[in-house]
């Protein structure tokens, strides 16, 4: 376990909330992750659910703030919660919330000074896991959700990646990045001027053009103050039609982009995967 250090660990519902640090090689930097462990991870390998969080957050913001342990914990489903971005001295970084450090996007920049860091979509998808198999008691029934950019990031790696996972959801995604302006302003940084290759990272455009065999959940909030302009859900259930995928988008009256939301609703999302991964 070299270079793996435990930096926290606390009894939550029976299990072990906890934080880790380690040395990534697709980073180049060091890195924090969280992982939720139930009582049942005393008796052997779990089937685990990876999220994503969005713009500013961390690995903390979910295990804090959505409440999903309870229900994890009794249904045996382990946690893991890595952060959004490289970190560090020697990062690349911008002033603004959200391009660089806390907005890496979950994907693999090309353009300097972020490609040597920036490589988020292949440190969720290939590095981590694999040090998490490793080291955690974790099998390989593997589902996938976020929330905001981190709703985006889970679409993406569900339809790039599909055999990786067995369900994918997220809160309040932006489903179509590269016609939002949070999108637009990351994906030129990272990517450059060319829009088409921009399209290898829309969720909205990936689904249309490859489909997916996942089922799929978002859930949206109609009073999201980003729900027009940033998130776009009608493109995803467009392009869900056109990709013959298996889509559920719900719509919830009254709520916004907040981790409320994500509270409100994260129970469902657990079950909705717990049917599939424990199938």
């Amino acid at each position: 376990m070299s270079g793996l250090e435990k930096i926290a660990d606390n009894l939550a519902f029976g299990g072990r909330q906890q934080q880790w640090l380690h040395d990534s090689a697709t980073l180049g930097c060091r890195m924090r992750f969280s992982v939720f462990l139930p009582p049942a991870a005393e008796h052997g390998k779990l089937p685990w659910l990876l999220w994503l969080s969005g713009l500013t957050c961390s690995d903390e913001n979910f295990s804090h703030k959505a409440g999903a342990q309870r229900l994890a914990a009794e249904l045996g489903i382990a946690l893991v919660m890595p952060d959004t971005s490289p970190r560090g001295e020697g990062v690349a970084d911008d002033p603004a919330y959200d391009l660089g450090q806390g907005a890496g996007f979950y994907l693999n920049a090309e353009l300097e000074p972020w490609r040597r860091h920036y490589r988020m979509y292949d440190y969720v998808s290939q590095e981590l896991p694999a040090l998490l198999r490793r080291h955690f008691p974790l099998n390989g029934r593997c589902a996938i959700a976020g929330h905001s950019m981190g709703g985006h990031g889970a679409l993406v790696c569900a339809i790039r990646r599909p055999q990786d996972y067995v369900s994918a959801s997220a809160f309040s995604p932006i489903c179509q990045p590269t016609q939002a302006p949070w999108g637009r302003k990351a994906f030129a940084a990272y990517l450059g001027d060319d829009e088409a290759a921009w399209a290898e990272w829309d969720a909205s455009l990936l689904l249309a053009e490859r489909g997916c065999p996942l089922p799929l959940r978002v859930d949206i909030g109609l009073a999201d103050a980003f729900l027009a302009e940033q998130l776009r859900p009608d493109a995803l259930q467009q392009a869900a039609r056109r990709g013959d995928a298996r889509l559920e988008l719900h719509r919830h009256a009254g709520y916004d982009h907040s981790y409320y939301f994500v509270a409100s609703f994260i129970d469902e999302h657990l079950r909705f995967h717990a049917r599939h991964l424990l199938a």
